[in-house]
C-alpha cells in the first residue's frame, strides 16, 4: 500500500464530519407524546437530521407546553409548535 495514497485518505475522512446525535434536540417543559414519539413522557429527544426533528415535533404534542426543536451546536429555535391551550367559554360562544 503506498504511504501517500494512505495520508489522502485521512485528508479526505478529515474533511468529512458526520453530524453527532446532539445536531438537533426536541424540547418541551412537558411530556411529550404522539404516534411517532419513541419515548412516551420524554421532555427532550436528540436527532441527528433537521428534517426529522422538526417532523417529529409537528406530529407530536403536549398537554399544555410548546415544543421545540432546537439547533444544538448554535441554540438557535428552528421550530416552534405551540402547546394545546383549554377552550374557554368565550370560544363556546363565538
Amino acid at each position: 500500500m503506498n504511504p501517500q495514497n494512505e495520508k489522502n485518505n485521512d485528508s479526505v475522512a478529515e474533511r468529512i464530519s458526520p453530524m453527532t446525535t446532539a445536531d438537533y434536540r426536541i424540547e418541551s417543559n412537558q411530556p411529550i407524546a404522539g404516534r411517532f414519539w419513541p419515548h412516551a413522557g420524554s421532555r427532550h429527544l436528540e436527532v441527528s437530521d433537521r428534517a426529522l426533528a422538526v417532523s417529529l415535533a409537528a406530529k407530536s404534542f403536549t398537554r399544555d407546553g410548546e415544543i421545540r426543536v432546537v439547533h444544538v451546536p448554535t441554540g438557535e429555535v428552528v421550530f416552534r409548535k405551540p402547546g394545546e391551550r383549554a377552550l374557554s367559554v368565550d370560544d363556546l360562544n363565538a
